[in-house]
Formats: structure tokens, C-alpha cells, sequence
């Protein structure tokens, strides 16, 4: 019988990972393959403002007037992999201000220094306060900058929480997609997910079974003289003890006895 796969919260319909001004066509597909690992759905994406690169050689404009009417080019969907729907099913706003207009707690992802009062915590000081909100039913947001220059003063200004990544002080270069999996991998496992899911089924082997292989281990081992100078009694006692300790399963117990048949075939 297979484990169980369990139900990711509902909850986490709650929190939305918010791109501002992303300029990498790649980075907004590969954000949305990190959020669909850890659970997350809700992407926003805030006036992009996409570059040429290889794939993307005529990136998409995108016009403040319309802003369901941008539509993302083939480069995020690629690096989406399995979570194109996240990429679907974004929303695409004009500015920060529509993205939070919902959203109780926001959080600025940052680690310049600023002159502002609200602290910086990091996402593990952070995130107990964000999932109790959202389950409470209150929009979450984490919102990301620009690849380039990060979220403005006026864009941290619009948060009123300061979230940042603690890192290696003489060098810290996170990519945006990878920085938003290790916001979203800490929101995850804070949610107590079980994963039982990913543990293999246990089919310990009984006494009867164990007592079987030891006793055919023995006639292969007498049928190839192994007792000729030993004494096959204390042997055959260390051997059932040994298997007994092993946590051995039934399906070592078929593989060991499969070998132990193919010997005996040999030997004729």
C-alpha cells in the first residue's frame, strides 16, 4: 500500500510572492518553479521590464494602461518547467501600491542598508508571523526587486516589514529566483508538512523468516565445506543474531535466499 501524499494547507493561497520590475525573462519563470516546490501559487507581477537575451530577443513591452494585457515570453515558461500554471495565473499590476492593496503584512526583501526604523529580521525571524496571518485569512505579501538595483526606497517605504537573507558578508550575490526558494523553502518548513510520504514502507522480516534463511545459509555453507574447521553451532547462533539486529525486511530476506538458491544450482 503506497503512503499517503498530504494536502498542502489551504492557507498558503494566502501568501503571494510579488516580482517588481523583474528584467530577466528566465527569472520569472524559475521564481515560479521555486514557489510551485514549496506550495506557493499566488505570483504578482509588478510593471516587468524584460530585457533582450538569446531566447528573448524581442522581449514584451509592457504598457502601465493595460496591464493584463502583457504577456510573458516563451524564455519564463521554459525555466517554469512544471509550474507554467504560476506563470498563468500570475496577476500583473501597474504599480506596488495595486499589488499590496489587499495584503495586511508585506514584506520588502532587502539587504541594503537603509535608513529606516523597522528592523531587519531574517525570513526564519519572519515567517511565523506571515503564516499565522494567513491563517487567519489575511494576504501575505513577500515582495522581490529588480535583479539590478533591488526594491527602491519608495518601494520599501510601501512594506512594513523588512525581510532579509543573512549571507556570507564578504560576498553575498543571490539570484532573484534564488532567493525567492529559500524564502519560500523557510515558509514551508514552518508549516509542519509531514513526510511520511516520502518514507519507504517497512516489511520487517519475522522470526520464522529469519530462522529460514539462517537454516538454508547453513546447508549452502555445509554444502561447500565452510564447517569443516569451524564450529557450525556458535556460528549459525552469531549469524541469527546478526540478522535479528539488522532491522532485516522481507525483501532482503527474498534476495538473500534467491543468491542462496542460485548457489545451490552451482554446485551440482
Amino acid at each position: 500500500m503506497m503512503n499517503h501524499i498530504p494536502a498542502i494547507p489551504a492557507y498558503l493561497d494566502n501568501i503571494h510572492i510579488v516580482l517588481a520590475r523583474t528584467s530577466h525573462p528566465a527569472n520569472i519563470g524559475s521564481a515560479a518553479r521555486a514557489m510551485k516546490t514549496m506550495g506557493l501559487t499566488r505570483l504578482t507581477l509588478v510593471a516587468p521590464q524584460l530585457i533582450t537575451t538569446p531566447m528573448t530577443p524581442e522581449p514584451p513591452a509592457f504598457d502601465s494602461a493595460n496591464p493584463q494585457a502583457f504577456e510573458l515570453p516563451q524564455e519564463s515558461f521554459v525555466l517554469a518547467s512544471g509550474a507554467a500554471d504560476v506563470l498563468e495565473n500570475a496577476r500583473i499590476t501597474a504599480t506596488l501600491d495595486e499589488a499590496l492593496a489587499d495584503t495586511t503584512l508585506n514584506c520588502a526583501l532587502t539587504s541594503r542598508k537603509r535608513e529606516l526604523t523597522s528592523p531587519l529580521q531574517t525570513p526564519r525571524e519572519l515567517v511565523p508571523e506571515l503564516l499565522q496571518a494567513a491563517q487567519a485569512g489575511q494576504q501575505v505579501a513577500l515582495v522581490f526587486g529588480n535583479e539590478t538595483f533591488g526594491l527602491s526606497i519608495e518601494e520599501v517605504q510601501n512594506c512594513n516589514r523588512l525581510m532579509t537573507i543573512n549571507g556570507n558578508p564578504d560576498y553575498f550575490s543571490l539570484n532573484l529566483s534564488q532567493a525567492v526558494q529559500v524564502v519560500c523553502y523557510e515558509l514551508f518548513s514552518q508549516i509542519g508538512m509531514p513526510m511520511t510520504h516520502l518514507t519507504q514502507e517497512s516489511n520487517p522480516a519475522t522470526h520464522a523468516q529469519i530462522s529460514g534463511l539462517v537454516g538454508h545459509l547453513e546447508s549452502v555453507m555445509d554444502d561447500i565445506g565452510f564447517f569443516n574447521r569451524r564450529n557450525s553451532e556458535r556460528l549459525m547462533r552469531r549469524m541469527q543474531g546478526l540478522f535479528s539486529r539488522a532491522n532485516t525486511q522481507t525483501e532482503d530476506i527474498d534476495i538473500l535466499r534467491g543468491f542462496l538458491n542460485t548457489v545451490k544450482r552451482n554446485l551440482k
